[in-house]
């Protein structure tokens, strides 16, 4: 055996060594050295025994192997460059590590041991191919060495360019190109790239000589650095990388590859790196590939230059060759930001061929991707080599622009189109958003980006000051700040452009109303602290009072002091409409509404919505008009008072029925029966006892203060220690089915009334929260009773449908039983997440943080739907449910029907559609479009 620091394939072989040990010395922060040991196993021809494992292939020669199919080992990048090959496009040749040496060293802690030799042969290859070797001290091979994982993460790991370069080759780079400069300075790039990326010495230690050495030669910021200077920046340079990682730079080129390999597999664990994946939702596990590159040189002089580009505007989508480019630099020096590039436009007057080559070749990359291309490109000595191509991350304007306009000049289909599209763009698009592109500051405080608008706005902390100062004509942009809101505070909601709460969930009053009314709102913010009789409000640090402006950015959950700019979309119209109606136009891919009122029902409607999948009629009652007549039936103590409140009811309830029936005619209109936590319609105990004693003081009358004592009394009989599982839901319609018989009648005297004018009415009565079939068969035979009182009274018949609300584990489980007694079946996620869970929606927020930043949660299972356990019970209901009766209608009206990988999930188990809040809608349906279309292939 023979031990050694780098190995040639040719010396093992024609030794005939069966085995070789190699040692490879790498330096951490600090300067501690240490020593990677492999051992290959070989036969005599020098096929591993060990492993048949491929982990290098090679690209930008005739040899080329590799493909854009190949993407998840090679990584966007090196798929780019392989396709580029076969597409003949120039290219600089190289080859590529697979991201599955990277996966084996995440698992195992190191390389595989068969990879050195591998390596070793690529780099003779390599050697090979551009006739052109390491440590040729008068015509060196000089790399670069790239980052790519197979889902682009811009900026996230390091590259390092010049890797071969030294102290005795440095001369004859010079030498063999002309130009002591461009030697110099590519080895000083070297130097820094690799003394940051490599062996960690603070990128702040090499701008500070920079700096420094700039000052002492009377040298301009943005002047180049002469000969002299550069050999003063390099050897302050090397005595920097010695200094702080205790060792010289390497001048061996192979270890420097050696090194910057598994320095740049190691940046996949980075901190920015993982920041990155796990707000994008990538996987730890992906890898990333490494790309080693021949260096090809735009800091030549005038005849060269770097650039990168976008086949069409990433901000816009229009069609239009869009980047920059530098002259005489290398590619860095672009994306670093030190020197002020030319648009690419200009290109056509300084190098005209070189432009009509780079408009060629982009164009036919375009065709062939059929997508915007972002790619890089350098000019040495006036020849065009292409770096790198990949999709460009694009504005959701540009996104959907340009998905349309693709289809339209025969690029791509509809239904490529419909994939393409991201469904948070359709959210960005639609919403106001901060513009926080000229403003540098810190958020105050944080919470759940629980409707994704944003807004600016005086702080009001009551319903009441909403109202005041918001003004008549809401002229004056109010943001209500609450603890948490309740159904009291719906006044003064309607008047705030949005709320913030300290409380509550993704599906916490704030929440849900907020969608409903399309308005911004951060709720479950920690820190905020509400005073109303003092009229402040402490939101993380700073101490507000009422009228202060706040900015709340409801599409990251940041709330921000003081009143910060809204930009509008400059989205067109016309690209965002085609899009939508491709989406409602693909099979299977039904979107309804969640909707109360009319002007819910209306606005669903003009969103597109097939349906009102859910209509909650205790929502109904919210209004302050109304508030006193639903809360006089809740506390009613005998059926007579509970009677004549009813009666007073009915009618409004009708007259909103026929009007939702107006709005959506010919389309189903899903009407939950009435389903109040009593607790959200009981009036403040505190505030009647206040009542009571200032009643008392003022000599008010012995019976309006027994009428106050009765009230306190009654909220004493009514309140529950938990209200959200007490009585509620089906459970108030079997013990006052008075209440149930007024609702019957309301809906069905308005489907007649509304029939009569020609108008196609669909009604579905569903009933809430149930548990056992019994429940179903007995509710039933009321709503049987009552429909028949009303065909009587009226002379005319309509027909309707009756279901169940799935929304307890039980009735999931029994889903068969309860599918032979209904119609239709809609799975109410928000509870049957916090039944299943055993967690409080409202008051979760307390831990779920917690839970999501240590991974015991990968997701809030309020806002993406828990696949794994309630998924399951959905599953399983569904699979049921169709055994029993195969024609029943299935839906989902919780809020996760608004939320894309929810959907994702449903549309796969064939719910026939989703409902959400009507400013969710275009979001759901592109999400149920693209999903139908996944579950189609």
């Amino acid at each position: 055996m023979q031990e050694m620091q780098r190995i040639s394939p040719t010396f093992y072989v024609e030794a005939g060594l069966h085995e070789i040990t190699f040692r490879v010395k790498a330096s951490v922060p600090g300067g501690e050295q240490y020593p990677r040991l492999s051992k290959i196993s070989l036969h005599r021809d020098g096929e591993s025994m060990k492993s048949k494992e491929k982990y290098i292939y090679r690209f930008g020669d005739h040899a080329a192997e590799g493909d854009e199919s190949m993407r998840d080992l090679l990584g966007g990048k090196g798929a780019g460059l392989a396709e580029m090959t076969r597409l003949s496009i120039p290219v600089p040749p190289g080859f590529t590590i697979g991201a599955n040496a990277c996966r084996y060293c995440l698992k195992h802690g190191d390389l595989p041991a068969e990879f050195a030799g591998e390596l070793a042969a690529a780099v003779c290859r390599l050697e090979e191919s551009v006739g052109r070797k390491f440590n040729d001290e008068r015509n060196p091979l000089l790399v670069s060495v790239r980052s790519g994982a197979a889902v682009s993460m811009p900026g996230m790991m390091d590259t390092i360019l010049n890797v071969g370069l030294n102290d005795e080759n440095v001369v004859g780079l010079a030498e063999r190109h002309g130009s002591l400069r461009f030697a110099l300075d590519s080895y000083r790039r070297l130097l820094q790239m690799f003394g940051s990326v490599v062996l960690g010495v603070p990128k702040r230690r090499f701008d500070a000589t920079l700096d420094s050495v700039r000052d002492e030669c009377l040298i301009g910021a943005g002047a180049e650095l002469d000969e002299t200077a550069l050999e003063q920046v390099i050897e302050r340079f090397k005595h920097a990388i010695e200094q702080h990682a205790g060792r010289p730079f390497p001048m061996d080129p192979r270890e420097q590859l050696d090194m910057a390999v598994c320095a740049v597999i190691e940046s996949w664990k980075n901190e920015r790196a993982q920041h990155y994946r796990k707000i994008h939702n990538i996987s730890d596990d992906l890898g990333t590939a490494v790309t080693v590159q021949s260096m090809v040189f735009g800091n030549f002089g005038n005849d060269s230059g770097t650039g990168v580009g976008f086949t069409r505007n990433p901000s816009t989508g229009e069609h239009v060759l869009f980047g920059e480019f530098l002259s005489n630099a290398q590619g860095e020096d672009i994306v670093a930001g030190s020197h002020t590039p030319t648009p690419i436009a200009e290109l056509a007057l300084a190098m005209p061929e070189i432009y009509r080559q780079l408009v060629d070749i982009t164009s036919r990359l375009e065709a062939h991707y059929g997508d915007i291309q972002d790619f890089e490109f350098t000019v040495q000595k006036g020849k065009l080599f292409l770096l790198q191509t990949r999709s460009a991350k694009r504005s959701a304007c540009a996104a959907i622009r340009a998905a349309v306009e693709m289809v339209e000049e025969g690029l791509i289909s509809r239904a490529e189109a419909i994939r393409r599209v991201p469904t948070d763009a359709i959210t960005e698009i639609l919403s106001p958003q901060l513009d926080l592109s000229a403003v540098k500051m810190q958020p105050i405080a944080r919470g759940l980006a629980a409707s994704p608008s944003s807004a600016t706005g005086q702080i009001v902390l009551t319903s009441e000051r909403a109202v005041h100062l918001a003004g008549k004509h809401r002229e004056n942009p109010v943001i209500l700040v609450r603890q948490e809101t309740t159904a009291d505070d719906i006044q003064g909601m309607h008047a705030s452009v949005g709320f913030l709460t300290a409380r509550g969930g993704a599906t916490s009053h704030a929440a849900v109303v907020a969608r409903g009314m399309g308005k911004c709102c951060i709720t479950g913010a920690s820190g905020i602290e509400v005073d109303e009789a003092a009229g402040t409000a402490r939101v993380g640090n700073c101490e507000l009072r009422e009228g202060d402006w706040i900015s709340l950015d409801g599409a990251t959950g940041r709330v921000f002091q003081g009143k910060l700019p809204l930009r509008s979309s400059e989205a067109a119209d016309m690209h965002l409409e085609t899009l939508r109606t491709w989406a409602r136009e693909t099979p299977n891919a039904k979107v309804r509404a969640n909707a109360d009122t009319p002007e819910d029902a209306r606005r669903a409607r003009q969103h597109g919505a097939v349906g009102i999948g859910l209509c909650r009629t205790e929502h109904m009652f919210f209004a302050p008009d109304r508030l006193p007549q639903m809360r006089a039936m809740v506390l009613a103590s005998t059926l007579e008072q509970r009677q004549k409140a009813l009666d007073t009811l009915l009618p409004i309830q009708q007259a909103d029925f026929e009007e939702i029936f107006h709005v959506m005619a010919g389309l189903p209109v899903t009407i939950r029966l009435i389903d109040p936590p009593l607790h959200e319609f009981l009036p403040d105990r505190e505030e009647v006892k206040e009542q009571i004693t200032q009643a008392s003081s003022h000599g008010t009358s012995a019976e309006e203060i027994s009428r106050l004592e009765g009230v306190l009394q009654r909220i004493g009989q009514l309140s529950e220690v938990n209200p959200m599982m007490g009585h509620r839901g089906c459970r108030l319609g079997i013990t006052y089915p008075e209440i149930i018989a007024m609702q019957v009648k309301a809906i069905l005297q308005a489907a007649i009334k509304v029939g009569t004018s020609g108008i196609e009415v669909e009604p579905e009565i569903m009933i809430p929260l149930v548990s056992c079939v019994e429940e179903i068969r007995h509710l039933r035979n009321a709503i049987e009773i009552a429909a028949k009182e009303v065909f009587q009274q009226q002379e005319k018949t309509v027909p309707y449908r009756l279901g169940a609300m799935i929304e307890l584990p039980r009735a999931a489980m029994c889903a068969a039983s309860i599918a032979r007694e209904t119609d239709f079946l809609s799975f109410g996620t928000n509870d049957l997440t916090q039944m299943t869970y055993g967690f409080s929606r409202d008051d979760a927020r307390k831990f779920i943080d917690a839970y999501l930043e240590l991974g015991i949660l990968q997701d809030d299972p309020f806002v993406t739907l828990d696949q794994e356990g309630v998924g399951a019970l959905i599953s399983l209901a569904i699979r049921e449910a169709r055994s029993a009766k195969k024609s029943i209608k299935i839906g989902v009206c919780g809020e996760h029907g608004g939320d894309p990988r929810s959907i994702k999930f449903f549309r796969s188990v064939c719910v026939d559609y989703v409902s959400c809040s009507p400013a969710r809608i275009p979001l759901a349906q592109l999400a149920m479009a693209q999903a139908s279309l996944e579950h189609a292939l």
